[in-house]
């Protein structure tokens, strides 16, 4: 009898901890963001997204109407030590210059390939333009696709030695899969060139072609023999920055959004626009907070710096995303 009464309590325990477990299995499958930490901002997210498509609440938004922007460098991945277009870029001129003597002899592509962060940072914005004119002209759209795809197929991290786009932050794929689960059309609004994104962000992170905006240089259509091409030309076109931001939603997506996402200073006046009018708003930034696990800097630094809009943040009540403290993992590769 006692080995009876041995045995059921421990069928009892054991079916106990079997219903534990499938209750938690339970939650984890019911938690729509489990890399992001329990507190005020997982809530306000949650709460946000509960509110405008709950039938009946007062801040309701129709599905058509829920439209949501992010920006990519510094938001949907990482963007130092340079942002990743330009480690293309240069990638691409030391190619070019290796065989052309007149692109070597070039004075801002000599100071490029220096590898000297000074001198670097003294070609400024105008000079990395020229860059990017430099390596993503003469071609068409299509063999750029080539050349950006072969370049992450290859390409290296100098710190994470991984693909750049493994650099996709965890989190915020949660949250943009969240967000379509919910209604929500996702777009991305980037100052990065539209035609490098488009080659691997749909497979990053969910999002089709023709919901990606970025800068753009100025192309032309052309026919040879059968073959329709559309080529690249070595000017800009459109910058997709800072201002640029809201412009480019209202000439390329046709609706203000009601939720967006940046990191930086880039990414103000796109907050702004979203936030600025009536109705449920929501403003998201992150963060970089985390020295140890990815990197720390804001106000000083030249790369996605975060000044302005970390100021504007405290004043509009706009959620700012501790990266260190909010979020459970970085990468896809640490779960």
């Amino acid at each position: 009898m006692q080995s009876f009464w041995h045995r059921l309590r421990v069928g009892a325990f054991a079916a106990l901890a079997l219903a534990i477990a499938g209750a938690a299995a339970a939650l984890a499958a019911d938690d729509p963001l489990p890399s992001w930490n329990d507190g005020a901002a997982k809530a306000s997210i949650l709460a946000f997204v509960g509110k405008v498509t709950t039938a009946g609440s007062p801040d309701f938004v129709p599905a058509g109407e829920r439209i949501a922007t992010f920006d990519n460098d510094g938001t949907l991945w990482s963007e130092q030590p340079v942002y990743f277009q330009i480690a293309f870029a240069v990638d691409r001129l030391k190619v070019l210059a290796a065989v052309d003597p007149a692109i070597a002899g070039n004075e801002t592509v000599k100071a490029v390939l220096s590898g000297d962060r000074a001198k670097l940072a003294a070609v400024g914005e105008k000079g990395l333009l020229e860059i990017v004119a430099m390596t993503h002209a003469g071609m068409s759209v299509a063999d750029f696709e080539g050349i950006v795809r072969a370049w992450l197929a290859t390409a290296r991290h100098p710190r994470f030695d991984r693909p750049y786009n493994e650099l996709v932050y965890q989190p915020m794929l949660e949250l943009l899969a969240y967000l379509r689960a919910n209604g929500f059309k996702t777009f991305i609004v980037s100052g990065g060139g539209i035609d490098f994104m488009r080659p691997w962000a749909p497979a990053a992170y969910g999002t089709p072609p023709e919901q990606i905006v970025g800068s753009s240089g100025r192309t032309k259509w052309q026919l040879v023999g059968d073959r329709p091409s559309i080529m690249k030309l070595p000017e800009v076109d459109f910058i997709d920055d800072g201002p640029g931001k809201p412009v480019g939603i209202e000439r390329f997506i046709g609706r203000r959004p009601v939720f967006a996402a940046g990191n930086s200073d880039g990414d103000l006046e796109m907050l702004q626009w979203t936030t600025l009018d009536t109705g449920p708003r929501f403003a998201l930034i992150v963060h970089h907070t985390d020295a140890v696990r990815e990197w720390a800097y804001d106000r000083d630094s030249p790369v996605g710096r975060l000044d302005k809009a970390l100021d504007e943040a405290a004043k509009r009540g706009w959620l700012v995303v501790d990266m260190k403290n909010d979020w459970k993992v970085i990468y896809p590769f640490e779960k």
